[in-house]
């Protein structure tokens, strides 16, 4: 996995997942908060990355309950699954500071005033 970024949906999930287990709900709820509002992820984006991170090996069920007659599970990060965040974290801090560089070597410089061509 370290030679491949993740999708935003996956980074979202294991991020959400990077201190405690949570079930589906409350996922979609902390994605909500760790993206300030900006991103509602949709049930089926939801369990179809979890599904290819269960695959993946980056995350396992923590348990399962039943709740108003339902199965409940809740998730939770592998050794892998942090590793790999950890490793996507990196990625994306060395992104982020190479166009801080490319920003200030292309930032406005001060115009020299002069007097030439005036009478």
């Amino acid at each position: 996995m370290a030679d491949r970024q993740l999708q935003e949906p996956a980074r979202l999930v294991l991020t959400a997942l990077a201190d405690e287990p949570r079930h589906g709900y409350a996922i979609l709820q902390e994605v909500l908060a760790i993206t300030e509002g900006r991103t509602r992820m949709l049930t089926g984006t939801l369990y179809t990355a979890l599904d290819r991170l269960l695959h993946q090996g980056l995350i396992r069920i923590d348990h399962e309950e039943v709740v108003a007659g339902r199965l409940r599970r809740s998730f939770a990060l592998t050794e892998q699954g942090r590793h790999t965040l950890t490793e996507e974290t990196q990625r994306l801090r060395a992104g982020v500071a190479e166009a801080e560089r490319r920003l200030a070597l292309g930032a406005p410089r001060p115009t020299l005033r002069t007097n030439w061509g005036t009478a």
